[in-house]
C-alpha cells in the first residue's frame, strides 16, 4: 500500500479520541518515532532494552495487551547528537495502542524508555494526551507498507501456528 504523506487518505480521514486515525495498512496498525535522547542516557536505552526482555522472560504474556507483532529499536547519530528509532507494528488502533501502554507500563511497574527522550511529558502516566501528542509530534510515516500475510493478526498467526504444531504431533502419531 503506498501511503500519502502525512500517514492518511485525504478525504477519508476518520478522528479517533486523539486525532486523525492512521489506516490499517498490509502490515496492521503501526508507528514509527525518532527523537534525540537525553544526553548521557544512551546506556539508559541498552539496560531498559535487557530489562523488557526480562520481563517477557519471567512473564512471557506481559507485553500481550499491546497485540504486537513486532518491536524495532535503533540508535544512531546525527551530526554528534544521538537520536532513538522506535517502530512497532500491532493490531489495534494508534489510540488503543497508546492507552494500553499507558496503563501496562503504569501497571508493571516498569518505566517507559521514552522518559529519557528529550521532551517527552514527565506527567506520561497520567496524561495520556501528552503522551499521544508527543509520539504524534514524532511521528515518520511511512510512505509504503507489504505484508507477506497481509491484515492478518498476530493473534491469526500463533493460532496458525499451534493448528501447525498439533497437526504435526498427529502425524507423527499415525506413523
Amino acid at each position: 500500500m503506498a501511503i500519502p504523506e502525512g500517514g492518511v487518505h485525504p478525504g477519508e480521514v476518520e478522528s479517533g479520541r486523539y486525532g486523525p486515525v492512521f489506516p490499517k495498512t498490509p502490515a496492521c496498525y503501526g508507528f514509527t518515532i525518532v527523537a534525540k535522547i537525553i544526553p548521557g542516557r544512551e546506556g539508559v536505552f541498552r539496560e531498559h532494552g535487557r530489562t523488557l526482555e526480562h520481563a517477557v522472560k519471567d512473564q512471557p504474556d506481559i507485553l500481550a495487551p499491546l497485540k504486537l507483532h513486532y518491536l524495532r529499536w535503533v540508535l544512531f547519530e546525527i551530526k554528534g547528537e544521538t537520536y532513538f528509532m522506535y517502530q512497532g507494528i500491532f493490531d489495534t488502533d494508534f489510540d488503543k495502542y497508546t492507552e494500553d501502554a499507558v496503563t501496562l507500563f503504569s501497571q508493571s511497574g516498569i518505566s517507559t524508555v521514552f522518559e529519557n527522550l528529550e521532551g517527552f511529558p514527565a506527567d506520561w502516566k497520567t496524561n495520556t494526551p501528552a503522551f499521544v501528542e508527543f509520539v504524534r509530534a514524532h511521528q515518520c510515516s511511512s510512505f509504503l507498507e507489504y505484508g507477506e500475510y497481509p491484515y492478518v493478526s498476530a493473534d491469526e498467526i500463533k493460532k496458525a501456528l499451534r493448528v501447525k504444531a498439533m497437526f504435526s504431533q498427529m502425524l507423527d502419531q499415525m506413523q
